[in-house]
């Protein structure tokens, strides 16, 4: 690690930080530290980290904006590459858009809207970055990611960059081949469709009223923690089995929605995965019915600890 270090300073890749504590980079304000944090100041610096990283065979990991995310109290060994400012460029062309992977969703569902191009009025809510976004498949009020991605721009571990169609994503709910594959979405091309700019405004204004009424924003959040088990909701068997406001540690289960998990008094990691363990086993024995979780898990959890 000590020889790859030297290395990355030396290369100028962009931002650095050794033991960077990752509550400071997740909206839940949970999770310990990453051995090496890194923000790269563009394209050309990813590429040359992954090669420094493959060659080093350094542990790795990619995180946006840290929603939908759960860092275990022991950090992530190795290195956590954080795409920002670096990966954040938009360019507009018709009815189309290409944005960096780390552009903020819900920032690019507001200036589209006012550009009068209609697709993502759903992402006016959700908290993510454009690359975690294609990661998951991100969706609400009926719509997702997978509707509207006509390619996405992926680099993989070897240096290969290669352009993937939406229809190869392997898109499903809330989720994408990514997540089975070593890849990063660094740039992704939109296909929207051309509108009346005030009812676009206001329909995206309408999805983001009813999240902030109905949705927990006040305490740091993931978003939703669990997969809706269709035909069923979550939510609606978390609240039915009696676990709203339901509190572990400093983790509790939101009394305004139940599919949210609020960090309401410092909480840690183990906090979030026991009251996780404690609403499957409710339910399974309520409804005999396994729900999964949404939220991503990663880390490794302190030695004293299971």
């Amino acid at each position: 690690m000590d020889t790859f270090l030297k290395e990355i300073k030396k290369e100028q890749i962009g931002i650095i930080k050794e033991n960077e504590n990752l509550s400071n980079h997740t909206t839940w304000k949970i999770g310990g530290p990453a051995d090496v944090l890194i923000e790269p100041n563009n394209l050309d610096s990813l590429k040359r980290l992954m090669r420094l990283i493959t060659l080093h065979n350094i542990p790795w990991r990619v995180i946006g904006r840290g929603s939908n995310l759960l860092v275990a109290d022991g950090g992530i060994e190795g290195v956590v590459i954080k795409l920002g400012k670096g990966l954040d460029h938009l360019e507009i062309e018709d009815d189309q858009i290409k944005v960096g992977g780390g552009y903020p969703l819900i920032k690019l569902a507001t200036v589209i809207s006012r550009e009068g191009l209609s697709g993502l009025e759903f992402a006016g809510g959700i908290p993510g970055s454009v690359g975690g976004a294609v990661f998951m498949n991100a969706g609400a009020h009926g719509s997702d990611i997978s509707n509207i991605l006509k390619q996405a721009l992926v680099l993989f571990p070897d240096g290969r960059l290669e352009w993937i169609k939406g229809e190869d994503m392997g898109f499903s709910y809330r989720t994408s081949r990514l997540q089975k594959e070593k890849g990063i979405c660094v740039e992704a091309v939109f296909q929207l469709e051309k509108g009346e700019k005030e009812e676009i405004v206001k329909h995206m204004q309408a999805n983001k009223d009813y999240r902030r009424e109905s949705q927990p924003w006040k305490h740091p959040t993931c978003g939703s923690v669990f997969r809706n088990p269709l035909p069923s909701y979550a939510g609606q068997l978390i609240e039915e089995a009696g676990l709203k406001g339901f509190q572990i540690g400093g983790a509790q289960i939101s009394p305004m929605h139940a599919n949210f998990i609020v960090n309401v008094d410092e909480a840690k990691a183990q906090d979030v995965l026991d009251l996780i363990s404690h609403v499957k086993e409710t339910i399974k024995a309520k409804h005999d019915i396994e729900i999964e979780t949404e939220v991503e898990m990663i880390g490794r959890p302190k030695e004293n600890e299971k």
